[in-house]
């Protein structure tokens, strides 16, 4: 042991063994250099294998060469730790000017505003004594004093467009740097080593308007050729191009930029700008990139409004991107935007009119894209499929553009609407432009075509209420069964590949085969992407399909303690060979919250019934407001991808239409059920909705099962409640309706368990399901009884699951449950001692 600490300081010149000490030749360091590279950590067999195959080794002992790769180990350990220490304090250095100059900056705001203070106290005691002068030279001068003034069209020449740059440059710095917009910490951002930076938003200004300040490990040149790089990391952003470039006197570049935005949704028209783009470099060496809109100029080039767009304004904002002490950058970015909400409906202002948002969408992905490219470039790496960051942030880009497309159908990119069958409800657009199906018609390299000359989308979005779109996503996520249709998996297949999967999938996820790939990782934002492996997929129509199916897909926004701007779930099949340039068809959801407000709730809320029962029942406990039962409003698009034969395109619109619709509805029951009020919209009780009608069931069942078999359901002990105790009971418990047709109502964890279901679909299960045909006879004898003395016993026997397999059971017991009016409710069935056959 003193040996392997000693000899760290000179490992690779001496080595002690019995108190002498040995010192290495070059030769026979860089022998065991080699070997240290191949195999840090060398076992003893290996150990003596070297030493047998290297001579010049022959002289050392094999303890002597252990302690060497010990302490070999150790400096390398070193290094690693001096390493990070050193690129920590450089970032701690730099957090520290930054937070330094936000300091100074917060001292001339206050300054600014106690003078402002000052000027509005005498300009009101002074409006005060004007109040008693009635002369018409006062009268004149109030009038012209509300007089809007109105701005004269700016010069567009080469010589104005200068002007307007300069003076863009000079009003963006004071924004970054100063005092022109007060600016307030957003929420939940804490700066610190580990976070993304010092995110702010704008109080009271037009528009809205975010601004942020960190530290990225690339060069100011670098940055400023990502970022103008708009499409590669800013998802809603369609398109920039460059429409003219002129090079001013001190170096800078001006150009003329058309931009276009994506629409979130198809309740909203899309966003375009006409922007004047400045870059230059200011005399202390800083980067500067600055833009504005050219909205009202004259006598030089100007962009006709596009149809199916809104021209929204883009105030001064920028990037100010400083060369950091010891390498890396201190950026500076500012988004400032009037996106026009008046042309929305009103229920989507919201999404308009947060600069919350804007600084999600836009200042933060500029920062996290930023931070994503550093760390891949000093610690390259490859995933488990053999691909690297890079490629997958590609395929992950391909498949939001795919979507953000069929959401919005721009017609010049050959889009066109089909005919609505009379309920609005679902858009459906064609298209076949050759623009669109050259990557689709596609031979791969198993020999297998293509099967389809046109793409038909059909897109629709819902208004949702009281359901967290990260716990719904999720939800969609984890039980695609409950919404998808097998046979449209099959046909979506068959169109873009008829051949097998070869994909060398990694173990990963329990999700029915799922394999999730994090691309990204940050204290606000989670993506990631997985491949989706539907086992057993079987055939649509005449088209025999692999057993199995693989799906590319896409998440954001599943984790509920982060304030994300959307919830997305993006997929497509996808082919054998998995190639970057195989086409890609993708359909998905996408929810939007349109509250700024969160989810009291736990944050430990989960799927399964009971806790999101008492989630909203300790919630409402602490207190009685809206916001503790969860109560928050979304809007949900959904958009789905069809290649077909134009010859097929009837029966294929009238599917889409019908299959969208199916999940439509099913997303409703699922929302539905996901919502504290399910219970009060799906039980019958007549009380408010809420937690505590589920409570009041237990209640109930509890109590008939007392007071007609003279015993205790449950042991219920401590504080725990009653809902719990009877969601977690050991035997399966289930409620059915006081119907013709009984359909179940309520199961405990054990009942769905044993039905094999989940609470959305339990409601489609009736009760004369589960029995074959002999326990359907002695249940329909038997059952008229429970009415008449409150209750039945059932001999043990043999019932179904709801996927047909055989589920054994001890006895059963049925009794009939009654309100606190002692009014036939429900009829309950207790399992005692099932297990499957």
């Amino acid at each position: 042991m003193m040996a392997a600490t000693s000899a760290c300081k000179e490992g690779t010149k001496i080595a002690m063994d019995n108190g002498k000490y040995v010192r290495y030749t070059p030769e026979q360091v860089e022998a065991l250099e080699r070997l240290y590279h191949e195999c840090p950590k060398p076992s003893s067999m290996r150990r003596q294998q070297l030493i047998r195959e290297c001579p010049i080794l022959s002289n050392i002992e094999p303890k002597q060469i252990k302690v060497w790769f010990q302490n070999r180990r150790c400096r390398e350990k070193q290094r690693k730790e001096a390493s990070r220490l050193q690129a920590v304090n450089r970032k701690l250095t730099a957090m520290n000017k930054l937070l330094m100059e936000e300091n100074d900056r917060l001292q001339k705001q206050v300054s600014h505003l106690v003078y402002e203070n000052s000027y509005f106290r005498q300009q009101t005691q002074n409006t005060t004594l004007a109040t008693t002068d009635t002369s018409c030279d006062s009268a004149v001068t109030s009038g012209q004093h509300h007089l809007t003034p109105q701005h004269p069209p700016k010069d567009a020449s080469p010589a104005g467009l200068l002007s307007i740059a300069e003076e863009t440059l000079t009003e963006f710095l004071s924004k970054a740097t100063g005092t022109a917009v007060e600016w307030v910490q957003m929420p939940g951002m804490k700066p610190g080593p580990d976070s993304i930076g010092i995110v702010a938003i704008s109080h009271g200004c037009t528009g809205v308007a975010a601004r942020a300040c960190g530290l990225v490990g690339l060069d100011p040149t670098r940055v400023a050729e990502i970022l103008k790089d708009r499409p590669s990391w800013y998802r809603d952003c369609r398109a920039v191009d460059v429409i003219n470039m002129l090079s001013t006197a001190n170096g800078g570049t001006i150009e003329l930029l058309y931009m276009q935005l994506y629409a979130p949704t198809t309740l909203a028209p899309a966003r375009d700008f006409w922007l004047l783009h400045y870059t230059s470099v200011m005399e202390d060496g800083s980067l500067v990139v600055c833009e504005r809109s050219l909205n009202n100029t004259q006598n030089g080039p100007s962009m006709p409004p596009a149809v199916n767009f809104v021209r929204a304004e883009l105030l001064p904002s920028g990037y100010l991107i400083r060369p950091c002490e010891g390498g890396g950058s201190i950026i500076h970015i500012v988004d400032h935007m009037d996106l026009e909400p008046w042309s929305v409906p009103e229920v989507l202002r919201p999404l308009y009119e947060s600069s919350t948002l804007l600084a999600q969408k836009t200042t933060m992905a500029a920062l996290r894209h930023l931070r994503q490219i550093s760390q891949e470039i000093s610690q390259p790496n490859v995933t488990g499929w053999g691909r690297r960051p890079a490629a997958l942030r590609a395929l992950s880009h391909k498949l939001s553009k795919g979507f953000n497309e069929a959401v919005n159908g721009f017609t010049d990119e050959g889009w066109s609407m089909l005919e609505s069958d009379g309920i609005d409800d679902v858009t459906l657009l064609v298209n076949s432009s050759p623009g669109k199906m050259m990557d689709i018609n596609f031979s791969y390299s198993n020999g297998f075509p293509s099967m389809g000359n046109a793409v038909l989308c059909a897109k629709a979005s819902m208004l949702l209420q009281n359901v967290p779109p990260a716990i719904l996503l999720r939800f969609l996520r984890e039980h695609r069964s409950e919404w998808a249709d097998s046979g449209i998996d099959a046909y979506s297949a068959a169109a873009v590949k008829a051949g097998p999967c070869s994909l060398p999938v990694p173990r990963g996820g329990s999700f029915g085969g799922q394999v999730i790939l994090p691309l990204a990782h940050t204290i606000e934002h989670e993506e990631f992407m997985e491949v989706v492996k539907l086992e057993n997929v079987g055939h649509y129509q005449d088209m025999i399909m692999p057993s199995d199916i693989f799906l590319l897909q896409l998440c954001t926004g599943v984790d509920e303690n982060a304030v994300s701007t959307c919830a997305e779930l993006i997929f497509a099949p996808i082919d054998g060979s998995f190639s970057e340039d195989a086409p890609i068809i993708p359909s998905g959801f996408r929810i939007i919250p349109l509250d700024s407000g969160m989810d009291a709730s736990s944050p430990n809320r989960t799927l399964d019934l009971a806790s999101t029962l008492e989630v909203g029942v300790a919630g409402n406990r602490a207190t009685g407001d809206k916001s503790s039962r969860g109560s928050t409003k979304s809007v949900m698009t959904i958009a789905f991808q069809f290649v077909y034969e134009m010859q097929l395109q009837e029966n294929v619109a009238i599917m889409a239409r019908q299959y969208v619709r199916s999940i439509i509805a099913s997303v409703q029951r699922v929302a539905l059920a996901l919502s504290p009020s399910f219970f009060g919209s799906h039980a019958g009780l007549g009380s408010p909705p809420g937690t505590h009608e589920a409570q009041t069931l237990a209640r109930w069942i509890c109590q008939s099962y007392r007071c007609y078999m003279g015993d205790e359901l449950l042991k219920h002990e401590g504080s725990e409640s009653i809902l719990k105790v009877l969601w977690h009971h050991t035997d399966a418990v289930l409620c059915c309706s006081l119907k013709a047709l009984p359909v179940f109502t309520f199961a405990n964890q054990a009942g769905l368990d044993m039905l094999e279901t989940t609470l959305v679909s339990l409601q489609d299960i009736s009760l004369e399901k589960i029995f074959d045909e002999n326990g359907r006879k002695t249940l329909f004898t038997e059952f008229p009884q429970v009415m008449q003395q409150g209750f039945m016993c059932l001999q043990g026997g043999i019932c179904l699951s709801s996927m047909g397999r055989p589920v054994s059971y001890e006895r059963a017991v049925a009794w009939k449950v009654v309100n606190d009016e002692e009014n036939a409710h429900c009829i309950c069935f207790t399992f005692i001692n099932w297990s499957f056959v």
